[in-house]
């Protein structure tokens, strides 16, 4: 791999935020860094550091620790994205000062007669998660993994959790204390799953039970911590429940009928979740995080049930709570009543997540358009900035920059 663009100015890690996992250190798509871009264009090189081609084809979010950067991706046998081939499925590591690959290993071999996927979905999707020196990898149904970050080499890998998918893999794993915690949401018998850490090995099982008829979900847990007890937000096809992550026993849950193919991950502020039911009709809810048992009738603050996401996942700044439809209109409510402060177009068709960084809200839309907003009650655009690639995955922060991964490129966009 070599670098396209030339490095323009890369100063040390060493008081650099990581990125371990989907939505960054806080889960929730925040960080503390500042001094990020609000302007970039890859046509005049601005603000481009470097820009590295990426082999296959995935939608998983870049993961940063140190000065390494780690994504998966699904490379077609033969150098064809036929639907009907095998896949390698793989893992790189790759310098964040250059792009340039580190170590490039296959974890799985997808069979040619493997579940296909949704044209908005890819054969590696779900974010990887690091922690201590080891990298957890996660491609659904197809199995799960962990290696040592230095090198790729296997410490274990599992494909005993396999299930019927629909549409493919979706959800990314979470670590809690010496468990790997993963949504296992198939169209029929929808399950969480715990993992033993250090081996792979199956500590617990939750099955879900909910009345929706579609079961197929693909929400990432958050774990959050209420009245001194860690919680487990998992949501899935008509209803989010919240486990002891130790035992996987139900603390609560609150069911929401007939939504399904849940895909936002949860977010936790003010004292309640914020969920979104999946499709069907998507409502965004607020619940409060403190019940016992079921919760439908006695937590639900308040619903918004208009241009509410599919796939975007949500943030809150500081007393508002902002989420972009799949059609690209930008939602700015209060936490706490539900109150829509306004809803305005400001993408076009988008599935990655909103980042809240230096003040700024950052949303890249499916063709690669970047828009930056002012966090507020009203609504204004700062920059718009066209990568004019198609562009499904959430961005990662390392150091003061960007990483935005576009369907063939990883970028690394930065003053």
């Amino acid at each position: 791999m070599r670098l396209l663009f030339p490095l323009l100015a890369i100063t040390t890690f060493a008081s650099a935020e990581d990125w371990p996992e989907f939505r960054g250190p806080s889960s929730q798509g925040q960080t503390a860094v500042t001094g990020l871009p609000t302007e970039w264009n890859p046509d005049f090189k601005k603000n481009i550091l470097w820009k590295a081609p990426v082999p296959g084809i995935g939608w998983s979010s870049p993961v940063v620790v140190g000065d390494r950067i780690y994504l998966t991706s699904a490379v077609a046998a033969g150098g064809t994205d036929k639907p009907e081939v095998d896949r390698s499925l793989r893992t790189l590591c790759l310098q964040a000062a250059d792009g340039k690959v580190v170590w490039d290993v296959e974890v799985f071999v997808q069979p040619k007669d493997a579940p296909q996927v949704h044209k908005k979905n890819s054969h590696a999707s779900p974010t990887p998660v690091h922690e201590d020196g080891k990298l957890y990898v996660h491609f659904g149904h197809q199995g799960s993994a962990c290696l040592n970050a230095a090198d790729g080499s296997v410490v274990w890998k599992t494909q005993a959790f396999a299930y019927n998918p629909v549409h493919g893999n979706g959800g990314s794993p979470v670590i809690e204390g010496g468990l790997f915690i993963f949504n296992a949401d198939a169209d029929v018998n929808p399950s969480v799953i715990a993992l033993d850490k250090t081996t792979g090995k199956q500590v617990w099982k939750f099955a879900r039970v909910s009345e929706a008829k579609n079961k197929f979900s693909f929400s990432t847990p958050l774990m959050i911590e209420v009245n001194g007890q860690r919680q487990l937000i998992s949501a899935g096809s008509g209803v989010v429940n919240a486990l002891d992550p130790q035992t996987g026993k139900e603390i609560w849950k609150a069911r929401y009928d007939q939504g399904y193919s849940v895909v936002p991950r949860p977010l936790y502020a003010h004292g309640m979740i914020y969920v979104t039911t999946g499709y069907g009709k998507p409502v965004a809810l607020a619940i409060r995080a403190d019940g016992k048992g079921d919760v439908t009738d006695t937590h639900i603050a308040w619903k918004i049930e208009k241009f509410v996401p599919h796939n975007p996942s949500m943030v809150v700044v500081g007393d508002e709570l902002y989420f972009v439809a799949d059609n690209g209109v930008l939602t700015c409510a209060d936490v706490k009543t539900g109150t829509v402060h306004y809803q305005e177009r400001c993408t076009g068709p988008i599935s990655a997540s909103i980042l809240h960084a230096d003040g700024r809200l950052y949303l890249q839309d499916e063709k690669g358009l970047g828009v930056v907003v002012q966090p507020g009650k009203s609504f204004r655009i700062l920059a718009k900035n066209d990568m004019k690639e198609r562009s499904l995955a959430s961005y990662a922060v390392v150091e003061n920059d960007f990483l935005i991964r576009t369907e063939s490129h990883l970028w690394r966009v930065g003053k």
